[in-house]
């Protein structure tokens, strides 16, 4: 199923695109498949190079508060990221669109490989370990997103802050969720031991993971949702729907190389971000053509209120 958020384009369209943003003629293109927000192309250009144009949703498209500024958000991802941390595989920004433009978009170079989506490779997630890590120690200057959505300088009122604009886009969009009331309040103490704004992807789940024939890591892509606060927030997607830390021997974990035992604060922060996450993708669902209710919902509630419980 399309999602509302992905526009449907044609060859020209795309086309288009390239020439503006790089100056020359496309041979070849092909949607890619995957994602659920914003719509992907693969195009050959007429010197055989292929690239990756990435276009934002339409303007009449609902989104959640903290998609705003998406595109633009990821181009200055890929950026530092390149800049700062060289050596972790993610694509070069080639063009982006004006900001405000309409449409959104983005170009960037073709990484090869397959995301681990199609087969497993504990090499590759071994190596997602340790470039999550490197990124990492980019500090941010403040926590939170850029642009106008919740960022400051405290990370409990940060963290506080996109869990209730994720439950005001609940309510608007009527989509039931178990009550998170006092919730972080109780939690405080255990957040407020975040004093560092770490650069996240966030969104490392297996389909933004590309994995080359041999099996290592050939790229990391899709930082559209990236930004900048506690660590352990990057690692709650590699080992979707489960938790890492009850997997010592989980390949992330050994490629992240965290030495130090886990401590209460930090299994309190992990299931927090958890919550966080299920809260995101119950509330997503309408944005993204996905009724409330059915067995999608029913089981990321399940799920949520798991580690409510458990914080319990």
């Amino acid at each position: 199923m399309r999602s509302p958020t992905q526009r449907s384009l044609t060859l020209d369209d795309v086309a288009a695109i390239v020439r503006e943003g790089l100056g020359c003629d496309v041979s070849a293109g092909a949607e890619l498949t995957g994602g659920g927000f914003a719509t992907v192309w693969r195009a050959t250009l007429r010197s055989g190079d292929a690239v990756v144009v990435k276009v934002g949703p339409p303007p009449e498209a609902p989104l959640l508060g903290y998609e705003r500024q998406l595109l633009p958000a990821e181009a200055e991802y890929l950026r530092i990221v390149r800049a700062e941390v060289p050596g972790v595989p993610v694509p070069e920004v080639l063009a982006t669109s004006a900001l405000g433009a309409e449409p959104s978009w983005l170009i960037t170079t073709l990484l090869p490989g397959r995301p681990l989506t199609e087969g497993d490779s504990p090499e590759a997630r071994r190596q997602l370990g340790a470039a999550v890590a490197r990124v990492q120690t980019v500090t941010g200057p403040r926590f939170g997103y850029t642009g106008d959505r919740p960022s400051g300088e405290s990370w409990p009122a940060v963290f506080a802050a996109m869990v209730d604009q994720l439950r005001a886009d609940a309510d608007h969009w009527n989509v039931p969720l178990p009550s998170l009331d006092g919730l972080l309040a109780r939690h405080h103490d255990a957040l407020a031991e975040v004093t560092r704004p770490a650069l996240l992807h966030w969104d490392l789940w297996d389909g933004n993971v590309l994995v080359a024939p041999d099996g290592s890591l050939s790229g990391v892509v899709d930082g559209e949702r990236f930004l900048y606060g506690d660590p352990l927030l990057d690692l709650v997607s590699p080992a979707l729907f489960r938790r890492i830390e009850d997997e010592p021997e989980h390949p992330f974990l050994a490629g992240y190389a965290r030495t130090e035992p886990w401590t209460s604060a930090a299994l309190v922060r992990l299931a927090l971000y958890r919550v966080h996450l299920y809260t995101l993708m119950l509330t997503e669902g309408p944005s993204r053509g996905i009724p409330a209710g059915g067995e999608r919902h029913d089981y990321l509630t399940g799920l949520l209120t798991a580690e409510l419980k458990h914080l319990s």
